[in-house]
């Protein structure tokens, strides 16, 4: 399970918490201009635009969970289990397996705008990468420069593209639901409720934040949904670097999946925020920390050769940083 959401001060956020029972050794991974990306069932992709991001640590191919483009686009991918739906070889259209779906999208798109016009000629298809590592059921979140921000479901019909206006996705039910779900929370505010219960009951107002009771907070992806959307809605920061990144972590922060609190089915695994990261879009610069390791870290991507054929890869770093004072 994960969440994403972007987040616009005087220029744009965008990230995810990958919550997940297992490590598949991450690493943030640039891909420049001229390495060239292999696809399945299309021609292969010799120069595209350079993009930064997380990747799983298995091959040479960078399997992006999500990521961002020098012209500032970026996606991530969120499990969608039940729900996702990949399809045969249509030969009439763009045939893309979802694992080279970010890289695909943000290697020849500089905008949502652009991406729209190329998901209306996609065709996600059912090939594994490998026998060992067969698809994940996903759904995406898009966002750009401009703050415009969509979500892509694979569904039994082909692609359902949905504009975003919380700038947020969780996992299911389906992103049309999500939204309609938020109804039930329409009386939350960031201010102290007016007493409305009854004309001839004199009820305290005992403490702040009491116009925020009701606003779930277990860990199911429809309460996160509903938690980031409003901590999202209502948050305040400066605008500088500094101020943006860490509301924006602050943010994503407010739905972190503790290890050991969502059992699954196996004694010594439980989903937990294996990292956060936090991309500004405009700079290229990747934030994140992770579970074991609170202090932020950075990769710029104009800081390598965008122009070189090879990967450049960063492992995470995963032990905790502490500063001490004396």
């Amino acid at each position: 399970m994960c969440t994403a959401s972007n987040y616009i001060t005087d220029k744009h956020y965008f990230g995810r918490n990958f919550d997940y029972e297992i490590s598949y050794n991450e690493r943030v991974t640039i891909t420049p201009r001229n390495y060239e990306f292999k696809f399945r069932k299309i021609d292969d992709m010799k120069t595209h635009y350079a993009m930064i991001g997380i990747a799983a640590g298995i091959d040479s191919y960078p399997l992006y969970y999500d990521a961002c483009n020098e012209k500032g686009l970026a996606m991530a991918g969120l499990n969608f289990a039940g729900n996702a739906v990949y399809n045969e070889v249509n030969e009439d259209m763009i045939n893309i397996t979802p694992f080279e779906f970010i890289p695909y999208i943000l290697g020849v798109a500089s905008s949502v705008s652009e991406a729209r016009k190329l998901l209306e000629q996609i065709n996600l298809v059912n090939i594994n990468f490998a026998d060992e590592l067969p698809l994940s059921p996903l759904h995406w979140m898009m966002s750009d420069n401009s703050g415009e921000a969509i979500v892509i479901e694979p569904l039994a019909g082909g692609l359902k593209i949905y504009d975003n206006p919380v700038g947020v996705l969780t996992n299911n039910p389906p992103f049309d639901k999500q939204l309609f779900y938020l109804n039930n929370y329409r009386n939350l505010s960031n201010k102290n409720p007016e007493n409305t219960f009854g004309a001839d009951i004199d009820l305290d107002e005992y403490s702040r934040g009491m116009g925020g009771i009701g606003l779930p907070g277990d860990l199911s992806s429809a309460s996160r949904f509903a938690k980031v959307a409003f901590t999202r809605a209502n948050s305040f920061s400066g605008s500088d670097e500094s101020s943006s990144v860490g509301q924006f972590f602050h943010i994503l922060k407010s739905v972190e999946q503790q290890n050991g609190c969502t059992f699954i089915d196996d004694p010594d695994l439980y989903e937990y925020t294996i990292y956060t990261s936090c991309y500004n879009t405009q700079d290229g610069v990747l934030y994140y920390n992770t579970y074991n390791n609170f202090q932020i870290s950075a990769v710029t991507l104009s800081n390598e050769d965008l122009d070189s054929t090879d990967l450049i890869n960063y492992l995470l770093v995963n032990d905790e940083q502490i500063k001490f004072i004396n």
